[in-house]
C-alpha cells in the first residue's frame, strides 16, 4: 500500500451542485489521498455548500475567472493547508479531476502511480470509454495537432483534465495557459522543459457534452483557449529541448 496522505485531490467547480457532492466522496476514498479541495469558480448554484456537505475543503472565487486561475487557486491553497497544519512543504502531489466525474472519480487513483514511483513528472488520464458523445472532435484535434508540432508526441486524449503532478513539474507549467487552453500549454511546457510526461488508462468518465447551443457555445470557447496556447508558444523552436528519452510512452 502506498503510504497515506500523499495526494491533494483539487477539483475546479463551476455551477456542479448536481454531481459535486459524489464526486468529492469518490475522490475522497482513493487511496493515499489527505484531503479532497474544491475551488469554487464563481457558481451560482450550491457548489460551494454541497462540497462543504461532502467533506471537501472549499476556496471561493468572487467571480468567474476560468479553469486555469481555478486550477492555480487550488494548488496555492495545497501550500496554505500545508502550512496550516505544520506538514513538510510541498509533500503533496497534485491530483486535478474534473467536478462532474460523479462515482467514477473512485477510480482515479492509478493516475498517481507513475509519479508516486518516480516514473513521471505528470499523468495524462486516458479514459478506457472510448466512445464520443457529441461533438465532432475539432477542438480535441486541434489540441492534439498543435501539441505534436511543438513536442514531436500526440496524446491521446490531450483536453483531459485528469492528471497528477509533481510539485515541481506544476511550477514548472506555471504561468498557465488562460482559460480552457490549460491542458494544452501545460502539456508543451512541460515537455519542452525536459519534464517526463505518462498517460494512463483510466475507467473515469463525465458528463457528455451535447449539441445544443449551449454545447456548440462552450466548444467555441474551449477552441478559443486552445488556440490562444497553441499562438502563445509558437516563438518555441519544435522540438528544442525534447530529447528520445523524456518522449511519453
Amino acid at each position: 500500500m502506498p503510504p497515506q496522505g500523499d495526494l491533494a485531490v483539487i477539483i475546479p467547480a463551476w455551477n456542479e451542485s448536481d454531481r459535486i457532492a459524489s464526486t468529492v466522496a469518490a475522490a475522497a476514498s482513493v487511496s493515499g489521498v489527505d484531503f479532497v479541495l474544491v475551488v469554487d469558480d464563481g457558481s451560482a448554484d450550491g457548489t460551494a455548500a454541497a462540497a462543504e456537505r461532502a467533506g471537501a475543503l472549499v476556496f471561493r472565487h468572487a467571480s468567474n475567472r476560468g479553469k486555469a486561475a481555478a486550477i492555480e487557486t487550488g494548488a496555492a491553497a495545497v501550500s496554505l493547508i500545508e502550512a496550516a497544519r505544520h506538514q513538510e512543504a510541498g509533500r503533496h502531489l497534485l491530483l486535478f479531476l474534473d467536478a462532474d466525474l460523479a462515482d467514477s472519480a473512485a477510480a482515479a487513483g492509478p493516475l498517481a502511480e507513475p509519479v508516486r514511483a518516480g516514473d513521471a513528472d505528470m499523468t495524462i488520464a486516458v479514459f478506457t470509454d472510448r466512445v464520443r458523445r457529441g461533438g465532432f472532435g475539432f477542438v480535441t484535434g486541434t489540441s492534439g495537432a498543435g501539441i505534436e508540432r511543438a513536442t514531436g508526441w500526440r496524446p491521446a486524449q490531450p483536453l483531459n483534465g485528469q492528471r497528477c503532478l509533481t510539485r515541481a513539474a506544476f511550477q514548472a507549467a506555471l504561468p498557465l495557459a488562460a482559460g480552457w487552453g490549460a491542458e494544452t500549454g501545460m502539456t508543451i511546457d512541460l515537455l519542452r522543459k525536459g519534464m517526463r510526461v505518462r498517460e494512463v488508462e483510466v475507467p473515469l468518465a463525465h458528463r457528455a457534452t451535447g449539441n445544443d447551443l449551449r454545447s456548440q457555445l462552450h466548444r467555441v470557447r474551449q477552441l478559443g483557449g486552445v488556440a490562444r496556447a497553441l499562438a502563445s508558444r509558437q516563438r518555441w523552436q519544435r522540438g528544442g529541448s525534447l530529447s528520445p528519452g523524456n518522449l511519453p510512452r
